[in-house]
């Protein structure tokens, strides 16, 4: 059953809309229509408030909470601490509410700031004056007070309040300029037009008089679509609807250029504009390392549970004595005694619990996220990534996924504006099957027109006055004319003018055509086209097509991107038609682009061939130097594009993804004419599993967007046919590079989702620079966008957003596997110590009759992973350099050695925790022997349970930190002072703590002890011997493992070493025969 459907219809009667409908009709002016008209039903609309906060004053608290307690360790850590404050556990609730209220107080603060900028930012916005046009007048409010149905009034450099339906201008065509640069980055003026009947209304009396209503579709994301009409009331009885598109719709927070004014209605207010609607949050991705660490969550919550399922079955054991089980100095009371076992075991398993909890490291959490949020600053801040071009840097838009950059399989590219620079050089045009080179010589006809467009000094000037006599001036409206030093220079351009623009059909990704119908002053009626030869040549009746064509693939394989240029002409009767078509599709309000589409497949045909132009698109700077890197690194590179597959080809030929000695493989509409696609899918497959034994047969696949959608769409009449998915996948599999040509942007994002699901489940990155990559973006496990040309709409949506396709070579080489080697070692490292941490006081309970007793401190248990070891693995998660960057760029095979989340394997994971396990045997029963010896203290006075727990915790302290330097192969002043700094820190803590009378503690169990546990030499002893021996096993695993199975990356950090020795060696040895030499001279 689909609930979807019911949880919107309560959605939308919980909101007040039980008379939902899928249009709204809306008055201009909200004024009622006239006598006769239909019905007067009043909406409501939400005011025009922008609200991108999550929080306001009043929810913060509760709703912060909430959030944060949906998560697992919150809400564990939060159920220990009630159960410490409702039963008598062996620790103070302390221990375990101080960290919890650490975290989520650090957490809400940080998550309280950015709501708070959230809130400056709208109220900003809301508070913004706008003008309105009421009652003939212009008055001036605030933008939030606006209204569905206002009329307003927008000048030059201002930007649009809400969602608005044109309605006139001050220019004399009802045209007006537009930038939408804040929504999709374009800066380029787009025009935009006015209702063809409100364009004369031009003062606001003018609007007073307007009766009109707009029926139009209820608010949706989609920037470029837009479907309504507008019924304008007049003294006739049946009023006049004209459509309206998204050439009439002004977009919140674009701004007017080039046009004086404007007027227009207010259709979508606040949170239902399309700004805002597309700002929604996406879905969360989650990294390989985020679901390794809840893997191993829920590892250690097992190990927990079975440490306190096992000690309070011994302690019912032990206790089964009854000279155990009630000693003569600690007899039970009579409410103890009646008790029942089942209830007195849950409650000794619930304190249990508690003792052995900080086995769960709610610390690691913000940990994690702070070295995710300080780290995402090293690619911003990064020199060798900044665009001096464009201005850019690199930007994270979340650094939720730093350390997945190092982990990335398979890389899909776009290619226009991606690999290439999306700067077009015009290079020939073939027109009736002669080709034209703009440097060669050119015949008289050419260079007549050329001298024609080139020979003139006419500009284009606005409103003018001269003597006194305004020029520009047309119907009391600024419109513009031409100049020049001579009239005649003047007559030839305006004699361009002779065609009147009537129609224009768009172009859409589908069709990948466009056409515009014409007039000429003869009154002769034209349709003029062009488009992709593909969706050109099908529907040509003459010209000379296959002198074109060949022109058009010979421009294909020499990687030029052709366009081709036809027309037809219209009789009248064949105009009406057309008109009609068209005004019947525009009319619609439901499926509009539909029947649009068929009236445009209707209209485009029956062509005759023009010709065909050709244009380059360069390559970028280091565009096959970084793919080349890539696929060293063991990365497998697909490029998806819309072009044809020759042009496709031969770009990929330059980049390097293809070479001169891959064998190619075509899965492609022409093939599979001459077979059936079964029979290609398995005749490529014996193809490369024939070859998979052979010397490195390197192939390349080409498979085109019709044959991808029989692939994926296979038929289920034949069942023998098989999965051809599974085929495709095998194919793909053994392919180093794949090209995609002809592909529609939903196919892209199938392509990505097809790999993603795919039984391996490889880590995908999808890279793009326009509106079509956004879905493949969306859809990979990493996406990041490039600051191109074709608008910000892809570096908007995706995670990480770069100004060059070149500096994908860094950032995953360089940034993504530091991240990677960081967070993998912090998350390791976490768990090791806690395991360290709590298990001497699993063991300790054999010792103490499983009586619970603690075996640290309060103040040791409550900030052990706050301060005392926590400093050092966040420096190290965010500074540690395991090898030069300069050697990363260089060599990139490195990148293979992380890859598969190599580093938290299950193997790796269950040595850290094995360290921790031997760690804490030797600090526990190393402090226990010496404890036995009766030497241990040179005045033979006694020490306690909490100078061994000290003694214990304190070999712990320096173990746990010293493991990290041994691991830390960058070291800086910063390294230095946090670390040695952490040590001290907790040295001076442990001196205080134990050294000074606290007022506000009522019993001081730890005062003196650290001071008394040092004032033995024992002890000194004791620790630096059970530190030593703590390490020593991970040592010798190293230095056994590095000469015996060196991987590649000990290799380089063996060789960085030897090198730096031999440099410093080779420096001093200069150095000490320099000063001989002087000395020498100098002698007498």
């Amino acid at each position: 059953m689909d609930f979807s459907s019911i949880r919107k219809l309560i959605t939308r009667w919980c909101a007040g809309e039980e008379n939902w409908v899928d249009t709204r009709t809306v008055y201009i002016g909200n004024k009622e229509p006239p006598p006769g008209a239909e019905a007067y039903i009043p909406q409501r609309y939400p005011d025009n408030r922008i609200i991108s906060s999550k929080y306001t004053f009043w929810n913060f608290v509760p709703k912060n909470l909430f959030e944060q307690f949906r998560r697992i360790a919150n809400f564990y850590f939060l159920i220990i601490f009630l159960v410490q404050l409702i039963i008598d556990t062996p620790t103070s609730p302390i221990t375990s509410g101080l960290p919890l209220f650490f975290v989520i107080t650090v957490t809400a603060i940080k998550q309280g700031y950015e709501d708070w900028l959230r809130h400056k930012a709208d109220n900003a916005i809301n508070q913004c004056p706008v003008h309105e046009v009421q009652h003939g007048k212009v008055i001036r409010k605030q933008s939030r007070k606006l209204r569905v149905g206002d009329v307003v009034l927008i000048k030059e450099d201002e930007t649009f309040p809400c969602d608005l339906i044109l309605l006139s201008t001050s220019r004399e065509d009802g045209t007006c300029f537009v930038t939408t640069a804040s929504l999709d980055g374009e800066s380029s003026h787009k025009t935009y037009y006015a209702v063809q009947d409100t364009k004369a209304f031009i003062t606001e009396e003018d609007f007073d008089t307007l009766q009109a209503s707009i029926e139009c579709e209820q608010p949706q994301p989609d920037l470029y679509k837009f479907v309504g009409r507008i019924n304008i009331y007049s003294d006739r009885n049946e009023p006049i609807a004209r459509p309206l598109g998204s050439e009439n719709l002004l977009l919140r927070g674009a701004t007017l250029k080039n046009t004086q004014h404007i007027y227009a209605v207010a259709i979508y207010t606040g949170m239902e504009t399309k700004m805002a609607l597309n700002y929604q949050s996406k879905s969360q991705k989650r990294s390989a390392v985020e679901k390794s660490m809840n893997a191993y969550l829920i590892v250690y919550l097992c190990i927990l549970i079975s440490k306190a399922l096992i000690n309070t079955v011994l302690k019912y054991v032990w206790q089964a004595d009854p000279d155990k089980d009630e000693p003569f100095y600690n007899q039970k009371t009579d409410t103890e005694r009646q008790r029942h076992i089942l209830i007195r075991a849950f409650t000794d398993f619930l304190a249990f619990m508690v003792l052995f909890n900080y086995i769960i490291p709610v610390s690691m959490y913000v940990t994690v996220e702070m070295q995710k949020f300080l780290g995402s600053y090293f690619i911003m801040w990064d020199d060798e990534m900044f665009d001096e071009e464009l201005g850019e840097r690199a930007q994270v838009n979340t650094s939720d996924l730093n350390e997945e950059l190092g982990q990335v399989e398979y890389v899909f590219t776009d290619k226009t504006g991606t690999l290439t620079e999306n700067n077009m050089e015009f290079i020939e045009c073939c027109v009736d099957g002669y080709v034209y080179v703009p440097d060669a010589i050119c015949n008289g006809q050419e260079l007549f027109f050329r001298a024609l467009c080139l020979c003139h000094t006419v500009q284009v000037k606005e409103e003018e006055t001269v003597d006194g006599i305004k020029m520009g001036i047309h119907q009391n409206k600024a419109t513009s004319f031409y100049i020049s030093s001579s009239p005649d220079e003047v007559a030839l351009v305006e004699g361009m003018k002779r065609f009147e623009l009537l129609e224009v059909l768009t172009f859409d990704s589908v069709r990948r055509r466009m056409s515009v119908i014409v007039r000429s002053t003869t009154g002769e009626y034209y349709l003029f086209c062009k488009g992709a030869d593909s969706s050109i040549f099908p529907r040509v009746i003459s010209g000379k097509v296959e002198q074109v064509k060949a022109r058009v693939e010979h421009n294909a394989v020499e990687g030029l991107r052709t366009l081709c240029v036809a027309y037809r002409k219209l009789s009248v009767a064949q105009y009406e038609e057309t008109c009609h078509l068209l005004n019947s599709a525009k009319l619609a309000l439901q499926d509009r682009d539909r029947k649009l589409a068929e009236a445009y497949d209707l209209i485009e045909k029956d062509f005759v061939l023009l010709g065909a132009t050709a244009v380059e698109d360069r390559l970028q700077d280091k565009a096959a130097d970084t793919i080349e890197s890539l696929q060293k690194a063991g990365m497998k590179v697909w490029v998806l594009t819309g072009d044809k597959m020759e042009t496709a080809a031969a770009t990929c030929y330059a980049s390097k993804l293809f070479r001169r000695s891959t064998q190619i493989l075509e899965l492609t509409t022409k093939r599979t004419e001459e077979q059936s696609l079964h029979d290609v899918l398995f005749d490529l497959s014996k193809t490369v599993l024939r070859h998979l034994s052979a010397d490195c047969v390197d192939y390349g696949l080409i498979i085109d967007g019709a044959t991808l959608s029989a692939v994926l769409k296979p038929s289920q009449e034949d069942s023998s046919q098989g999965n051809y998915k599974e085929i495709f996948l095998e194919i793909c599999r053994n392919c180093s590079a794949v090209l995609c040509c002809r592909m529609a942007p939903l196919q892209k994002a199938q392509i990505v989702k097809l790999i993603k699901s795919s039984p391996e489940h490889p880590i995908t990155l999808a890279i793009g620079d326009g509106a079509n990559d956004v879905s493949m973006i969306l859809e990979a496990h990493v996406g990041i966008g490039i600051m191109g040309k074709e608008g910000r709409q892809a570096a908007r949506n995706s995670d990480y957003a770069i100004p060059k396709f070149k500096h994908l070579k860094k950032m995953l080489l360089v940034h993504g596997h530091y991240y990677y080697i960081r967070i993998s070692e912090l998350v390791q490292y976490f768990f090791y110590k806690n395991v360290a941490f709590i298990f001497p006081q699993f063991l300790y309970q054999f010792f103490c009759g499983f009586s619970q007793q603690p075996l640290y401190d309060t103040a040791y248990l409550t900030l052990y992973n706050i301060s005392f070891t926590s400093l050092p693995i966040l420096l190290f998660s965010l500074i540690e350099q395991h090898i030069n960057m300069d050697i990363l760029k260089k060599d990139p095979s490195l990148y293979r050695d992380i890859a598969k989340n190599s580093l938290l394997r299950w193997p790796i994971f269950i040595y850290w925790t094995f360290l921790g396990v031997f760690d804490a045997i030797v600090f526990f029963f190393g402090s226990y022997f010496l404890f036995n010896n009766s030497t241990f203290t040179s005045n033979g006075q006694m020490f306690g349970n909490w100078t061994f727990g000290t003694l214990v915790f304190t070999v712990l302290v320096f173990t746990v930190t010293l493991k990290l330097a041994l691991d830390t192969h960058y070291w800086t002043w910063i390294n230095h002072f946090v670390i040695w700094g952490s040590l001290l820190f907790f040295v001076i803590f442990s001196l205080l703590w134990g050294g000074i009378i606290w007022p506000f503690l009522n019993y001081q169990r730890m005062y003196y002890v650290f001071i008394q546990m040092l004032s033995s030499g024992p002890a000194w002893l004791s620790i630096i011997l059970l530190i030593v021996i703590s390490l020593l096993p991970d040592v010798v695993k190293k230095v056994v493992c590095r000469a015996l199975w060196p991987t590649t990356t000990e290799r380089i950090q063996v060789g960085e070493h030897t090198h730096t020795h031999t440099q410093t060696h080779t420096n001093t040895h200069t150095h000490i025969m320099h000063r001989s030499t002087c000395l020498h001279l100098h002698t007498p």
